[in-house]
This record gives structure tokens, C-alpha cells and sequence, in this order.
């Protein structure tokens, strides 16, 4: 797995080993961010994060701050070691530990995008909604990276902008009403 562009463009990201984490592929993630367009200075928050790799993305195409969230420990491991050799501590905030955890505990802490890429088999679609509402700065962007064979979700207080399917995955983006 590489950094697909920005000042990190090809440089090698560390991977889990095993199947307890489902990294997005870099066609997959190359289309979030075509879509998302100019970040630079925006803030993430990166749940499920697996890699790190879109908050390694996000920072590398000019995203101010990020946050990334990992209960998984070989995956969290795998996380600080890439923003380690990466330099980006100071950047990148990981958190080891479930997202729905870190979110009590930080319920006052909103993002310009957040990026939501739950265990396909494990989506639990009432933290989703939690994490939209607390978490996703008015005007702000939601996306979900959902199975490709079922209907988007609808959430309460954003709006549908578009879905993506890419085949076994799609990438749906929301945007926060005022």
C-alpha cells in the first residue's frame, strides 16, 4: 500500500497482517479523496482508521490535523509505526481504542471531514449516526465506505450528496445541515 499524492506521494505504508481490518483499496481511496477536492487546512477524523492510511493521505495532500482511531491492536501498532516513520506526530493524533470510547470523551471535538470505515461485518448504524452528530462540523462532510451491494444509509441532520460504488465498496458522502 503507498500514499497515492501530496508531498508523501509514493512513499510505502506498513499493513496488518490477517483479516480483523479491511484497508481501503488505493483505487477506492484515490476516488475519496478526486471527489473531496482541495483539503488543505481542513481537520479529520479518521474512525476505524485500520492503516492510518487516509489520515496519512489526508495530511500528505495538505490537511491541517487528523485524528485516527483504532481498537485493533496489531492495527494500531501498524498505525504509529507508519506516522513514526513518517514523521507525522505532530500532525496525526492515534488513538488506541474503540471510536465510539474516544467519542464520549471527546464529544466536543468536530471535524471539517470525517471519514467512516466500519468492519463491514460489524456496522453498527446507530454509532454511525452518534458520530455524524458529535463529531462533524456544520457544513462538514460525512463518508461512509459501505458494502457495494446494499442501498446507502440514511442519516438524520445531513444531507446525501452522492454514492460511489466501485463494486464491492462504496463511498457515500453527506454534508452536515446548519
Amino acid at each position: 500500500m503507498r500514499i497515492i499524492a501530496g508531498k508523501l506521494k509514493g512513499r510505502l505504508l506498513h499493513e496488518p497482517h490477517g483479516h480483523k481490518t479491511h484497508p481501503m483499496s488505493e483505487k477506492v481511496r484515490g476516488a475519496l479523496f478526486n471527489v473531496l477536492g482541495d483539503i488543505k487546512g481542513l481537520t479529520f477524523l479518521d474512525a476505524y482508521a485500520g492503516t492510518g492510511a487516509i489520515a496519512i493521505e489526508a495530511i500528505s495532500r495538505g490537511a491541517k490535523k487528523a485524528v485516527a482511531t483504532e481498537k485493533e491492536h496489531s492495527a494500531h501498532f501498524i498505525i504509529e509505526k507508519n506516522v513514526k516513520e513518517l514523521q507525522l506526530e505532530k500532525q496525526i493524533e492515534v488513538v488506541h481504542g474503540s471510536v465510539g470510547g474516544w467519542s464520549i470523551h471527546n464529544m466536543e471535538r468536530t471535524f471539517d471531514l470525517v471519514v467512516l470505515d466500519p468492519p463491514y461485518e460489524r456496522i453498527k448504524m446507530q454509532q454511525l449516526q452518534t458520530l455524524i452528530n458529535r463529531h462533524v462540523k456544520a457544513g462538514g462532510l460525512a463518508v461512509l465506505s459501505f458494502p457495494g451491494n446494499v442501498p446507502a444509509p440514511e442519516f438524520e441532520r445531513v444531507e446525501l450528496i452522492t454514492a460511489k460504488n466501485y463494486g464491492d465498496a462504496q463511498l457515500v458522502f453527506y454534508r452536515k445541515k446548519s
